[in-house]
């Protein structure tokens, strides 16, 4: 009878290690197709409730469009614009035109900016991005470090410094944490600018921007923080007494090395749920944000194209929107498929 030697049982181990995780991502991969299919029929439901929810508003665009001469316009006068700006046509109709030129890449002419939405995008897409994604990064790195040291030292100092602190941000909105560092930093010390991504009359640089960019950076941080700590606190805390922590530490396994191996494995999946799900918090957020501090992004022009029934550039924001919610879910998702073998998820 033939018997395995200690190196072919450890080789036979591996190998059967490296297949499960190829399985699972293979099932990672699945999981994003599916997904990927079910959220093309739901943007296009999304992007025409937009415009039949957008047709109720009580505002009127044309007075965005006239201005101050709104008033002094005659019946026959805002009719004429009416149709020249195809603002008294049916919502539906409106819906049909735009996705009939999303289709061949054409997203449309935005009356708010008097520009196309595709130059609207490129122009003040990027400064969103770039303060949604860095206060994301640094929150998730700062959050995750600071929720598996209190959650690995319950009861502590540390502990106690990390709930308050959430506790304390959870409750504050974003606007008056930018109020409060505009009013301390920028006026109070003048350490920084209060508001734009330049100098008046400057043109962009990094330089220029990242400086501008702190405090809007700090301000939509510190409002993420909290609650990434919180999950990733009790995820940990829950995992410290579970049985496997317990029998790897009568094996000999402590510090680095069963926070590593042991603990954050099952405790990052509920961070990395909340991280898909709480995305229009800071996309919210950093709207907030932008307005405050006058960041060059999004924000500005998602409150004129709303107020004026902008509908070729809402429609692309509210798009983006969701789409991105919706691809953050996803990923999170897949992201829990592929790294805990006990999760099954067709959808």
């Amino acid at each position: 009878m033939d018997t395995l030697t200690p190196a072919a049982t450890v080789g036979a181990a591996e190998h059967a290690a490296a297949r499960r995780s190829v399985g699972r991502l293979r099932a990672a991969g699945r999981l994003l197709a599916i997904r990927s299919a079910i959220a093309v029929p739901l943007t296009v439901a999304v992007s025409a409730a937009m415009f039949g929810v957008a047709s109720l508003s009580p505002f009127d665009p044309l007075a965005a469009y006239l201005g101050s001469n709104y008033q002094f316009a005659t019946s026959s006068q805002r009719e004429a614009m009416r149709a020249a700006y195809n603002t008294d046509q049916p919502w539906y109709q409106a819906w049909w035109e735009w996705l009939g030129g999303l289709t061949r890449g054409d997203l449309g002419w935005s009356s708010t900016q008097s520009q196309a939405v595709a130059t609207v995008l490129a122009e003040r897409m990027p400064f969103t991005l770039a303060l949604s994604g860095a206060a994301l990064l640094t929150a998730a790195v700062v959050g995750i470090l600071l929720g598996c040291i209190a959650g690995m030292r319950r009861g502590g100092l540390v502990d106690r410094l990390c709930t308050g602190f959430s506790v304390t941000f959870a409750a504050v909105p974003p606007f008056v944490v930018s109020l409060a560092l505009v009013i301390v930093v920028a006026v109070g010390l003048r350490w920084l600018p209060a508001s734009g991504a330049a100098a008046p009359g400057a043109v962009y640089s990094i330089e220029g921007v990242v400086r501008h960019g702190i405090l809007p950076w700090i301000a939509l941080t510190l409002s993420m923080i909290p609650w990434l700590l919180l999950t990733t606190r009790a995820a940990v805390a829950e995992s410290v007494n579970s049985d496997a922590v317990r029998g790897a530490r009568s094996r000999g396994v402590h510090g680095v090395a069963l926070l590593r191996g042991h603990i954050v494995p099952v405790s990052v999946l509920p961070t990395l749920a909340l991280l898909g799900t709480r995305l229009p918090e800071l996309i919210a957020g950093a709207a907030i944000v932008e307005t405050v501090f006058g960041w060059p992004g999004m924000a500005a022009v998602l409150v004129d194209s709303a107020a004026a029934l902008d509908f070729p550039l809402l429609a692309a924001l509210t798009v983006g929107a969701a789409a991105a919610v919706l691809a953050g879910s996803a990923l999170s998702d897949a992201a829990a498929v592929a790294i805990d073998p006990r999760i099954r998820m067709a959808a």
